[in-house]
């Protein structure tokens, strides 16, 4: 059974930092990609950051150059780093793992950034 683990949120100030850390167990195997997404309030969720096995990395506009997505030492963990962080990067972050047999989500882990 997969889960995936979401851990790292919390109130940050604007322009401050925050790191969000993703672990997903159940696999022998890596996830062919490992990502993250956000849905703020009333809104639909939203791409954020997306690493593949292979280590390319894909973001979206809004968050290019201020977060980074990376890999963690342990199999199936990822990392988010946000930095300059904005009012309109509150959300609950989720993440996402998905290889050949399905598509898992975690919980969500709340980020709010005041101004």
């Amino acid at each position: 059974q997969v889960q995936v683990v979401e851990s790292g949120g919390g109130l940050v100030q604007a322009g401050g930092s925050l790191r969000l850390s993703c672990a997903a167990s159940g696999r022998i195997f890596n996830f062919n990609d490992m990502g993250w997404y956000r849905q703020a309030p009333g809104k639909q969720r939203e791409f954020v950051a997306l690493r593949s096995s292979g280590g390319s990395t894909n973001y979206a506009d809004s968050v290019k150059g201020r977060f980074t997505i990376s890999r963690g030492n342990a199999k199936n963990t990822v990392y988010l780093q946000m930095n300059s962080l904005k009012p309109e990067d509150t959300g609950v972050y989720v993440c996402n793992a998905r290889d050949n047999w399905g598509s898992f989500w975690g919980q969500g882990t709340q980020v709010t950034v005041s101004s």
